[in-house]
């Protein structure tokens, strides 16, 4: 096997979304992503007395599927277009904030989240071992973790690619175990038209401190 084969972010050298074109596939993406948002906030069995930090926010479309069940919600996107999408999109900002950063460098204190998750966006990070070292340092002890990728052919090209092959789901939550997590597993789930891989994760609730790794 090709051990890039197994690469779980092998899409690390998209430039982002900007102008225009960032602007149409943010619309899409709200458009389309509802029942993503809601597989994973009952996945996450998100709460009102829930902290969540959705990585790679996007136009904010699982953010506020967490803030209408009563968390409190920072959406984080390296891009400023989706950040002012997710704005324009959002009537109740009540429970809602919207800060620009990376998977790799979210800005958050330590331990300020219950939830975080990365929707469709872990194959796009630059350094799988800093972001999830982020994740860790960000979660209180016992908060849970979920990564959301579409299942992805082994071969495929273009844009049937940006997602995990069943070797990447299992190298990723190989990764996350390294990465000190407990109750790390792979589960398998279709929304939609689109089956996707979950790996869900926790951050132990005993031990190193928030931020070691």
């Amino acid at each position: 096997m090709d051990a890039s084969s197994t690469v779980a972010n092998h899409h690390a050298d998209h430039p982002g979304f900007a102008g225009v074109g960032g602007l149409l596939i943010g619309l899409i993406m709200s458009a389309a992503g509802g029942a993503v948002a809601r597989l994973v906030a009952d996945l996450a069995s998100v709460s009102g007395t829930d902290q969540v930090i959705d990585i790679g926010c996007g136009p904010g479309t699982a953010a506020r599927e967490a803030a209408r069940r009563g968390a409190s919600v920072t959406g984080v996107d390296p891009a400023p277009v989706m950040l002012r999408l997710a704005r324009a999109l959002t009537r109740d900002r009540s429970r809602l904030s919207w800060t620009e950063g990376t998977a790799e460098d979210l800005r958050l204190p330590d331990g300020s989240a219950t939830v975080a998750w990365s929707l469709a966006t872990v194959h796009h990070w630059r350094d799988l071992t800093a972001g999830l070292a982020e994740c860790k340092r960000v979660l209180s002890p016992g908060g849970r973790f979920l990564a959301v990728e579409r299942r992805s052919p082994p071969g495929a090209t273009g844009l049937a690619s940006h997602g995990w092959t069943e070797e990447q789901a299992e190298s990723f939550a190989s990764q996350c175990r390294s990465a000190g997590f407990d109750d790390v597993h792979v589960e398998r789930h279709q929304p939609g038209r689109r089956p996707l891989y979950v790996v869900a994760a926790i951050r132990p609730a005993h031990g190193d401190a928030a931020g070691s790794a």
